[in-house]
């Protein structure tokens, strides 16, 4: 597995199909599921995980694809970032293509997947203001070939967490076929962890603007006043477009919200200022809302 790790695994299975990856988890409570490993084997070259037993499920061909289902994308967690960052992927769901190609270098966006991306649940990874802004819901396989849903902002707040023998199977992101919009700031140039991104999606239907914050917290931040706000102030029948101060406020509606001032002390005293660097945090949290909304909307 790795030149640091003391131990090596002591079975590896590969099944060929979901259900056959659930029973051999079933089978092998210690073992651990991998796909794209990007995540995983960085954590046994640390030293912080040292599994008795893996689950390969790099040759569940069912993951790897999506198809269509009742207004939805029924996306494989096995899709790699590579294979939504193409054109017509981009197509179907853009902000999701966009975040993907923002996913780091191309090794990492070769072998990274969307389940994994999720299951880890790292407050950097890209595609999870996307899903989040989407509302998206997760396909969960479990033993005996049994399927239950979640929304996929459940499980990265630990209101659902998965089951032992559980894999998460499928994506379901419901097809807006509107515009979407995906941006983030990074500390360095060129592809690298976030330090604040945001997803916008426009839903006319409803006439409605949604948009998540990641990177600042531990899990996606969606500013629900800002939406409503921003929403009713779009012609949704004309050309919508915003006037330069509208998308400004939005912007600093929705970093405010996310990054809110601290709270007075109990003795009654001022509040005390936010540092430097969260000040600057909440800068970029606006300039990404107030860019991408007016992307969107043009």
């Amino acid at each position: 597995m790795t030149t640091h790790a003391p131990q090596a695994t002591q079975s590896v299975t590969l099944p060929a199909s979901l259900d056959e990856a659930v029973a051999a988890l079933g089978a092998m409570p210690a073992a651990v599921p991998v796909a794209g490993g990007t995540d995983l084997m960085s954590a046994v070259n640390k030293g912080l995980l040292r599994p008795s037993g893996l689950v390969g499920l790099g040759r569940i061909s069912e993951l790897r694809g999506w198809h269509y289902q009742d207004g939805h994308a029924l996306l494989g967690a096995g899709l790699t970032h590579a294979r939504m960052g193409r054109p017509d992927f981009a197509a179907l769901i853009p902000a999701l293509a966009a975040s993907a190609r923002a996913a780091g270098p191309p090794q990492i966006r070769n072998a990274g997947t969307l389940g994994g991306n999720i299951a880890t649940a790292a407050p950097t990874g890209d595609a999870l203001p996307v899903l989040a802004a989407l509302e998206a819901e997760l396909v969960i396989a479990g033993a005996g070939g049994s399927r239950r849903e979640i929304p996929v902002s459940h499980l990265l707040a630990g209101r659902e967490m998965l089951e032992p023998a559980e894999l998460i199977g499928f994506v379901r992101v419901p097809l807006l076929h509107a515009p979407q919009v995906f941006l983030k700031a990074t500390g360095r140039t060129g592809p690298g962890r976030a330090t604040a991104s945001v997803a916008i999606v426009l839903d006319p239907a409803r006439r409605g603007v949604r948009c998540a914050v990641g990177a600042i917290a531990p899990m996606p931040l969606r500013p629900l006043e800002a939406e409503r706000w921003i929403a009713s102030l779009i012609d949704w029948d004309g050309e919508r477009g915003l006037a330069p101060d509208a998308l400004a406020a939005f912007g600093e509606y929705v970093a405010a919200a996310c990054i809110p001032d601290q709270a007075p002390p109990d003795d009654g005293s001022e509040a005390p200022p936010l540092s430097p660097a969260v000040l600057h945090l909440r800068r970029t949290v606006a300039a990404l809302a107030r860019r991408a909304l007016g992307r969107a909307l043009s």
